[in-house]
């Protein structure tokens, strides 16, 4: 259903930042994924709101879902619906003047239990975009992650140069080389052909506008603590993460589309939204809770759940800043977005 408190966000964004995609068509793959459906939905209000005239094709496999995700936002704008695998073809997105490649595998179970078919439907798709993107010229930007950056010494603020170690004998490694193929992969049509591609490394994005069934750390904190229930870590908490809001991510992808250079890779990040897994599972449990739910560490030592190995990464948004973006919300408002947005879509 509609949410007042994220359409409220939303259009509380600097409206020169839609400007660029005025009676113009944007292709958005993983149109039912965080990402996707958030880019989907902002392009739509603008369009209600600001009489925008741009056309949305949503790239998606399953249309039912992409209904359930969209709900009552597919009835403010132009939006079209294009099916297709990526993993298995080009998707039918002629007259696109830009291109948001967000379709990934997100589940960590899932990198561990297949990860050949993570990395070649990571590799197929993201061939398939920049295909279509240099067929109709159109500019685009690769949905990549923060994991590009695996094992940087401790304490490293991150620019986009600096690259530290994965272990390519682990099954979940998949995700973050398949990305930093990718991403090797958009600089190369950029080189060769001269599609004005560039890759977005996202930290971890919460706040308004989260999806039914999200299950990510961030999630689980902030019901628990709703809930006044205990905070369960399944790690020892000590790996350090990274975030941004969800609306401060999309105005930052929004400023790549329209300006991003081609080649390039752009960090998507509130530097002061930083912490360790037990320093944020904390927040989440003083900024939604009572003083009730408290922090228990029961750790996975078999890591069935395919977590990440700890990392002490602290990334730089100067690169993207230097295009005029700057994020607006800090952590603790970002949990209470989420809190006041669990409740009003009835997803506590």
């Amino acid at each position: 259903m509609r949410s007042e408190l994220l359409d409220g966000l939303l259009a509380g964004m600097d409206e020169s930042l839609y400007e660029p995609f005025r009676n113009k068509t944007i292709a958005v793959t993983g149109a039912t994924g965080l990402i996707g459906s958030l880019v989907c939905k902002a392009l739509l209000l603008a369009d209600e709101r600001m009489g925008l005239g741009c056309k949305v094709l949503a790239v998606i496999r399953d249309k039912a879902k992409l209904t359930s995700i969209l709900g009552e936002y597919s009835n403010l704008g132009e939006l079209a619906v294009v099916e297709c695998d990526l993993a298995e073809g080009r998707p039918d997105v002629a007259a696109a003047d830009f291109i948001l490649h967000a379709a990934a595998v997100t589940k960590s179970r899932v990198m561990v239990e297949c990860p050949a078919d993570v990395a070649l439907t990571s590799l197929r798709g993201t061939e398939a975009m920049l295909e279509s993107a240099l067929l109709m010229g159109a500019r685009m930007v690769y949905i990549s992650s923060m994991e590009v950056y695996g094992t940087l010494p401790e304490g490293e603020v991150a620019d986009e140069s600096a690259l530290g170690w994965i272990d390519l004998s682990a099954p979940r490694s998949c995700y973050p080389e398949s990305k930093r193929m990718c991403e090797c992969l958009c600089a190369a049509y950029a080189a060769q052909y001269g599609v004005q591609v560039c890759s977005a490394r996202l930290a971890q994005t919460f706040g308004a506008g989260v999806l039914p069934g999200e299950s990510r750390a961030f999630a689980q904190f902030a019901r628990a603590a709703m809930r006044d229930e205990e905070i369960v870590l399944r790690t020892r908490g000590l790996s350090e993460g990274n975030y941004v809001n969800t609306v401060d991510c999309v105005a930052g992808l929004f400023a790549l589309l329209a300006h991003g250079k081609a080649g390039c890779s752009y960090n998507v990040v509130n530097e002061e939204s930083h912490g360790a897994i037990r320093q944020v599972a904390e927040l989440a449990s003083r900024v939604l809770g009572r003083g009730v739910s408290k922090v228990v560490i029961d750790v996975d030592e078999a890591n069935q759940a395919g977590y990440a190995p700890d990392v002490h990464l602290r990334l730089s948004s100067d690169r993207l800043r230097g295009l005029g973006w700057k994020p607006k919300t800090s952590l603790a408002e970002s949990f209470a977005e989420l809190g006041i947005y669990l409740r009003e879509q009835d997803m506590v």
